[in-house]
């Protein structure tokens, strides 16, 4: 295989669906492979040219969005018997704590929530609350069925995974009387007008319309910043990072630990709370 073909790349999503991928991570894989051979063209495939492209997309991309990159193209070589071609990821100094600036507060989630009710959004008042109350992924939202709603249980099946996500009795509630009234017999909960289940781009797009009268930074509002306020709030009062990561699904605490980072300035006043700076001693 010398350069990379319409066929070759769908052979590869054919691969990832027999590999029972979830639908983001073949989304991503086969994008980040077209994109890539659109650049190739019509050269030859070598590693050279691959460490070429690593350096143009580390001066567009974050280093994690550039790891993703090469994880893709690393899954597509591997496909293609092209090991030769596999490349490092980019080393990355851990990060200690969380930026500010695209940190969602449980205040701004508030101003989300009376935006979204003021602009009669109904929807999406009980959609943001649905997620943060139990820490599902977006994908995930459409395992949250009438179904799940009268049994307080749902049953997640995310990644290859079945886990239980338990429903508090007020969510239940709220989200029965929901149902009632838009007259939501089975099935997911939230639909779109035609009744299929919302996607990722829906929510994401009606979430960043309430930033303006929420007065709340866009860099903050996606949806997945809901996941990562309920751990921040889950591990601040119980601090059980090993039981947060059977309720997020992760497979390692390692991943957790992301979600629970404090912001820069409260790792600043824990510095500061050491009180090891004395004032200039008089003589």
């Amino acid at each position: 295989m010398r350069t990379i073909s319409e066929n070759l790349i769908g052979s590869f999503k054919t691969h990832l669906l027999n590999e029972e991928k979830s639908a983001s991570t073949l989304e991503k894989y086969i994008h980040d492979c077209t994109v890539f051979s659109v650049w190739l063209g019509s050269r030859t495939m070598s590693k050279e040219l691959v460490l070429e492209y690593k350096q143009g997309i580390m001066q567009k991309l974050a280093p994690a969005s550039v790891n993703a990159v090469i994880s893709s193209l690393n899954s597509f070589f591997e496909f293609c018997d092209r090991v030769d071609c596999k490349i490092k990821s980019v080393k990355i100094q851990k990060q200690i704590f969380a930026s500010s600036e695209k940190e969602l507060t449980k205040s701004d989630y508030e101003k989300l929530l009376k935006a979204a009710l003021n602009n009669g959004n109904e929807r999406l008042f009980y959609l943001m609350q649905t997620i943060c109350s139990t820490g599902i992924r977006v994908s995930e939202l459409k395992f949250i069925t009438v179904e799940a709603v009268e049994s307080r249980e749902a049953f997640i099946n995310c990644k290859g995974k079945m886990r239980v996500v338990m429903l508090t009795k007020q969510l239940c509630k709220i989200l029965k009387e929901y149902v009632k009234r838009n007259k939501i017999i089975r099935g997911p909960v939230f639909v779109t007008r035609t009744g299929r289940p919302l996607n990722r781009s829906n929510i994401w797009a009606d979430m960043k319309k309430l930033c303006d009268s929420a007065g709340v930074s866009k860099d903050k509002v996606f949806p997945h910043n809901l996941r990562h306020l309920f751990a921040k709030t889950y591990y601040s009062l119980h601090k059980d990072i090993v039981r947060l990561a059977d309720i997020l699904g992760h497979a390692s605490v390692n991943t957790t630990r992301i979600y629970t980072m404090e912001s820069g300035e409260i790792h600043r006043q824990q510095i500061q709370e050491l009180n090891l700076l004395y004032q200039q001693i008089k003589k």
